[in-house]
C-alpha cells in the first residue's frame, strides 16, 4: 500500500496520532504536498459521506476532522510555499441561530492550507457581526457563510444581502451547508456555493482569482 493510501485509511478511521507521521513519510516518499492534500481532502469527502447515510456519527466525524488538521500541519509550510501570493483574508462563520460548526472548521482548515489568512468567528454569527468583521480586517477577499439547519436559511439570506448591501467592496460571498443548494445561493445573491470542504477551496480559489 502506497503511503498516500495509508494516509487516507488512517485519516478515514479517525487515527490523528498517526496521521502526522503517515503524511511526513509520503512526503520522504516524494509524493507532492497538494498531492497529500488532495488525497485527504478525498478522504473527508468519504467521511462526510458516511456521516450523511447515518454510517457514523459525531464522534466519528470529529476524530477524521483531527486527524485531517494534524496532516495538514505537516504539510502547511510546504503549501503556504506553494501559494506564493496570499489570496486574502476570508470571514467564515455559521449563520446566526445555528451552532453546527463541524463542517465550517473543516472548510476554514481547507481555505487555509490553499492560501487565505482564516478569520473564524465562530457559530450563531449576526449579519452584523460579519459586516463588522468585514470592516475591521484588512484585505478581506471572501465571506464564507456555513448553516446546517433549514430554520436558519432565511438568516442566511438576511447575511448575503446585508454584506451585499453594505457597501464595502472587493470580496465575495460564498455560502454552504447540508440545506444549501446552488438554486438557493444564486436565489439569495451568494457568488458561490459548494456542498464539502474540498469544494469550498477550490471555488474559493476560483472566485478570487476570477
Amino acid at each position: 500500500m502506497s503511503k498516500i493510501a495509508e494516509v487516507k485509511t488512517k485519516l478515514e478511521a479517525g487515527k490523528a496520532k498517526l496521521v502526522p507521521g503517515l503524511v511526513q513519510e509520503a512526503l520522504d516518499e516524494g509524493n507532492a504536498a497538494t498531492d497529500i492534500l488532495q488525497a485527504m481532502i478525498d478522504s473527508m469527502g468519504v467521511v462526510g459521506e458516511k456521516f450523511s447515510n447515518g454510517e457514523i456519527f459525531v464522534p466519528e466525524m470529529l476524530m477524521a476532522a483531527k486527524a485531517m488538521s494534524k496532516g495538514v500541519d505537516v504539510i502547511k509550510p510546504l503549501l503556504t510555499g506553494e501559494s506564493t501570493s496570499s489570496l486574502g483574508t476570508c470571514v467564515i462563520g455559521t449563520v446566526e441561530g445555528d451552532l453546527h460548526d463541524i463542517g465550517k472548521n473543516l472548510v476554514s482548515m481547507m481555505l487555509e492550507s490553499v492560501g487565505f489568512k482564516m478569520v473564524d468567528l465562530g457559530v450563531d454569527i449576526s449579519a452584523e457581526k460579519f459586516v463588522n468583521a468585514v470592516k475591521e480586517n484588512e484585505n478581506v477577499t471572501l465571506v464564507a457563510c456555513s448553516g446546517l439547519l433549514t430554520t436558519t436559511m432565511p438568516k442566511m439570506r438576511e447575511t448575503v444581502k446585508m454584506l451585499k448591501d453594505s457597501g464595502l467592496k472587493g470580496f465575495n460571498v460564498i455560502v454552504g451547508g447540508a440545506p444549501v443548494t446552488p438554486e438557493y445561493a444564486a436565489e439569495i445573491g451568494a457568488d458561490g456555493f459548494a456542498s464539502d470542504a474540498g469544494g469550498a477551496a477550490a471555488k474559493a480559489r476560483e472566485l478570487v482569482n476570477a
